[in-house]
């Protein structure tokens, strides 16, 4: 594990964010936008911006479905980091805009060369300005949503105006008690702080489960960025974070409407082709070294996102 310190890369052992009982998330730093008109600085234009991504983080699926959803496949490309993070950090697989670069944290210094934090994915690259534009994952899938609108035939508006409030709720709730909330439980150092964040968790999984219950998707009928912000940590749930994390009170499957609903979402067209398992699974017990000492990656479980659901019954 390592991290950049003024710009140099330092391999730090454990992760600072992990010695203590309780995990804390680094801040993203990087928060510029990209606009129709460009006035931010960054305007939307097909072929200036280029997407580094791990198909083993949540917050890097997030912005690949986005890039689906919106038709963006054709006007941003794309890089793979392996799903290996060692000493190193994230390493770059295949075609890449910066030249030498064979780390996510040359990515990082190329941006800016006395930076200090982690060399994190996703990452929205700008290849005229040679710079990052963005690597907070919320504020990229939300530029995906409105920025390109202009250029993309796409014409499902993922945060529209009228449910932002509901959006902005939900979404508050579970990334601070379920997609974060995982990695609390799985890199809490203290048993006070895993029994906390755990209970939490689950607290709000009982609560999806009751909402789901009466309506379609989290914001009601229509389905928006909330329900593909759960998505990619319901996806990973079974596999990694019920074993791997101790966030093994139950299965995802184990809940008639969240597993009906993870099922569903999996199966609106394009999805599945974001979702590799195997590099989910490669990272997550091959990378934690603290978690999992032997790296050895479960063969299990067998988890079927194909077969019939009943989520069609809101329709009528």
């Amino acid at each position: 594990m390592g991290r950049l310190v003024d710009g140099e890369w330092v391999v730090t052992g454990a992760d600072p964010r992990k010695t203590t009982g309780h995990f804390r998330r680094s801040d993203t730093q990087f928060r510029s936008r990209i606009t129709k008109d460009g006035a931010s600085g960054f305007p939307a234009e097909a072929g200036r911006y280029h997407l580094f991504v791990s198909h083993a983080c949540p917050w890097a699926h997030r912005t690949m479905i986005f890039r689906k959803l919106k038709l963006l496949e054709e006007m941003i490309d794309v890089t793979y980091v392996d799903p290996m993070m060692l000493e190193n950090g994230w390493v770059i697989k295949g075609d890449c805009p910066v030249e030498g670069a064979r780390y996510m944290h040359h990515i990082y210094q190329a941006a800016d060369p006395a930076y200090s934090g982690q060399a994190s994915v996703p990452v929205l690259w700008d290849k005229v300005k040679n710079t990052i534009v963005s690597n907070e994952s919320s504020e990229i899938i939300r530029m995906f949503n409105s920025a390109f609108a202009d250029l993309t035939p796409a014409t499902a508006d993922l945060y529209p105006e009228s449910l932002r409030d509901e959006i902005d709720a939900v979404n508050d709730r579970i990334y601070s008690t379920l997609n974060n909330g995982v990695y609390k439980c799985g890199f809490a150092r203290t048993a006070e702080a895993y029994e906390e964040n755990f209970d939490r968790l689950f607290e709000t999984v009982d609560w999806l489960e009751q909402r789901l219950s009466t309506q379609k998707y989290l914001a009601g009928a229509e389905i928006t960025e909330a329900d593909w912000r759960l998505f990619t940590t319901l996806i990973r749930f079974d596999a990694v974070y019920f074993g791997h994390f101790k966030c093994n009170l139950h299965r995802i499957i184990d809940y008639p409407n969240l597993s009906n609903y993870l099922k569903c979402l999996y199966q609106r067209p394009g999805i599945a082709d974001t979702v590799v398992m195997d590099e989910i699974k490669t990272h997550y017990y091959g990378s934690h070294e603290t978690v999992n000492p032997t790296r050895i990656v479960p063969k299990g479980p067998f988890l079927d996102f194909t077969s019939p659901h009943d989520r069609d019954r809101f329709n009528t």
